[in-house]
């Protein structure tokens, strides 16, 4: 797994970030019993297609954001990076809580944190925002 500092240095993996993927968006692209008929032209096409992106886990004690590299093989944990609690309580209080702990999509104030802190390029935070 790589920290921030390791992240900072793979630039192509840094400028691979999906900033609009959200955990639910995921799971509708790469699961064959998502949503299809709503994603229009958004759609896995090959196996070798994948995504990254950001997620955060509401029942983590330290405040983290994990990078995930999600193609039709599956998911896996790629980076977590520590971020301020009070970014990370109000990003995960802004897409809703739900009992039993629940993954969500990092709010527009934490990604432009994230974006900061690994070095990212500059983005069109307009297509960036779930």
């Amino acid at each position: 797994m790589m920290d921030l500092k390791e992240l900072r240095q793979d630039r192509k993996l840094v400028n691979s970030i999906d900033w609009s993927m959200t955990p639910e968006k995921a799971v509708e692209m790469y699961l064959e019993w998502g949503t299809g008929w709503i994603r229009g032209n958004d759609f896995v096409s090959s196996a070798s297609d994948r995504s990254v992106y950001f997620v955060i886990y509401d029942w983590e004690k330290e405040p983290c954001a994990t990078l995930i590299l999600r193609s039709v093989a599956g998911a896996e944990e790629i980076a977590r990076i520590p971020v301020p609690a009070e970014l990370f309580e109000a990003s995960w209080k802004e897409d809703g809580w739900r009992p039993g702990g629940t993954v969500h999509p990092p709010n527009l104030a934490l990604k432009e944190w994230l974006c900061e802190q690994i070095g990212g390029p500059p983005l069109d935070w307009s297509v960036a925002v779930h």
